[in-house]
């Protein structure tokens, strides 16, 4: 199930009006994370604008993503929607649940072994709501949606801490909980406060072994890095 190209370009075809719109609601350029925000509201065009931190504000997501621990229980609950299919592109991708212990031929072997009911009843679901479904083996999530799903510009929530993987792509990946994506799975809006923004401003170069990711974990620990395990 590659990306849908018809729902790429539905998204681009409103998003220059959509960014307009806010730009002139806010009254200043925006950041990128703010036109795919200001163009993905659940109501279309931007009649008003929202304060960062502040704001509940409805979004329509573009895609769904979910992986085999969480999908078990997101798709239980989609089955009790009553809708015949999902209302968005949506993939569930058996990754999690394969443990990295000898080899990937034992690995997987062994995954499929234990895990045999899971892998059926999420693969039967997806083919009886039109959803994507990436077998064992097939591929892990963040990776698999970064090379198949991913856009520019566009927005998708996913059931799996490394959603955010598709940013790399320009899209505003953001992971969720089972709940956010079922009602997004279920045709409803995706209620969401509106994120903050935090600029970052480097001097002098980086040096030695030093990796950008070290920026962002240093960023991480001046904010919070509450909850994280």
């Amino acid at each position: 199930m590659a990306f849908d190209i018809e729902m790429i370009k539905k998204a681009y075809a409103n998003m220059a009006e959509r960014v307009d719109k806010a730009r002139e609601l806010v009254g200043r350029p925006l950041t990128l994370s703010e036109k795919i925000l200001y163009s993905h509201l659940w109501e279309g065009t931007p009649s008003k604008t929202f304060t960062r931190g502040k704001d509940y504000v409805d979004f329509a997501p573009d895609r769904v993503a979910c992986q085999d621990a969480t999908a078990q229980m997101a798709l239980l609950q989609f089955m009790h929607a009553g809708k015949a299919k999902v209302a968005v592109p949506t993939t569930v991708h058996c990754d999690h649940l394969i443990q990295a212990k000898v080899d990937a031929k034992t690995d997987l072997k062994r995954a499929k072994e234990q895990s045999n009911e899971v892998f059926d009843f999420l693969s039967s679901i997806s083919n009886k709501y039109g959803i994507g479904f990436w077998k064992p083996g097939a591929g892990i999530i963040h990776q698999v949606v970064l090379e198949n799903y991913a856009f520019p510009g566009g927005m998708m929530i996913g059931t799996d801490s490394h959603t955010v993987n598709a940013g790399g792509l320009g899209m505003l990946a953001i992971g969720v909980g089972g709940a956010d994506a079922v009602d997004v799975m279920s045709g409803m809006a995706w209620e969401l406060k509106f994120p903050k923004l935090i600029g970052v401003h480097l001097t002098g170069k980086l040096s030695g072994w030093t990796a950008p990711k070290d920026v962002i974990l240093k960023v991480a620990g001046i904010l919070t890095v509450k909850g994280g395990t």
